[in-house]
Parts: C-alpha cells; sequence; structure tokens
C-alpha cells in the first residue's frame, strides 16, 4: 500500500480524489474537536482503498471540494466508516448532504453478534489478528502543525 502521508496542496488532493473515484470503495474517518462548540470542528480526513491512504488537511486553506463531491455526490464509490454517524455529521454540516452509498463496520459487526459499539481497534484486533496503536487518538487534533506521531495514527 502506498500512503501518502499528510496532503495539503489542492492539486494533490485533487488527484487523489480522482484516483478514489474510479474505486468500488474508499474508507473515511475523520480527527475533530467538539470541546468548545456544540458543532465539530473538522480538523483531519483520513481516506484509503487498498492501494493507497492519505491523510487530508482541511485547515490549511485546502480547496476540499474534490473529497466532499467524492463523498456526497459520486453514487458509483461506496463509502466505509467506523461509526461514522459523527464522521456523517460533519459531512453533513459542511455539504448539506449525507455521504452515499455507504457502510459502516460497527453497524455490521453488531449484525454479526459484536456487540452493539465494537471499537475499531477490537475489531481489527478479533477478525485480523492486528494491534492497532491508539495512543494519539485523545490529542489536540486543531493544534498544527500535526506531529509525526499524530499523522503516523491517522494514517
Amino acid at each position: 500500500m502506498h500512503i501518502h502521508g499528510l496532503i495539503e496542496d489542492s492539486a494533490a488532493l485533487a488527484n487523489l480524489c480522482a484516483r478514489f473515484a474510479t474505486k468500488p470503495y474508499i474508507c473515511v474517518d475523520t480527527e475533530f474537536m467538539r470541546e468548545n462548540s456544540y458543532w465539530p470542528e473538522l480538523c483531519l480526513i483520513q481516506i484509503a482503498d487498498d492501494e493507497e491512504a492519505a491523510a487530508v488537511d482541511p485547515m490549511g486553506g485546502i480547496d476540499m471540494q474534490p473529497l466532499l463531491d467524492l463523498l456526497v455526490n459520486n453514487e458509483d464509490v461506496l463509502k466505509v466508516f467506523h461509526a461514522g454517524g459523527q464522521d456523517i455529521e460533519i459531512v453533513y454540516n459542511l455539504t448539506g448532504k449525507t455521504p452515499h452509498p455507504l457502510f459502516d463496520t460497527q453497524v455490521a459487526a453488531m449484525a454479526l453478534g459484536q456487540g452493539e459499539q465494537i471499537g475499531y481497534s477490537n475489531l481489527v484486533d478479533t477478525y485480523l489478528g492486528i494491534t492497532v496503536d491508539k495512543g494519539a487518538r485523545f490529542t489536540d487534533w486543531a493544534r498544527r502543525p500535526l506531529d509525526k506521531r499524530q499523522i503516523d495514527y491517522a494514517i
């Protein structure tokens, strides 16, 4: 898998989204801050398929429209989330639309008897035997620049 790292350039994001637009699915996750606001403040979006992965920094003036269009206007690409309620809320707040079509791995795990709220790391460990490092999960995602530990965690 090719790991792009942090995408901070509009042209690079547009090129990445053009490639993802031809795929059958993409995986999507967000990092946000919600401590001082009713609405979540989008700080990072991670996107991946089976060939490449990237984290996108929406806080640096990058043109997010290609990614938002991919999420809400491209019905040929399945959007995969885990416990995606807050991720979907963020996209809805930005676009007035929800990502579609979508698949939530937490809902699927519940249907398979894994409990109502299995975490992503537990799901990955259960089915793949891989331990996910969650060490940077509760960092300040709004602080810039993001450090290597945050970027590595995100991707």
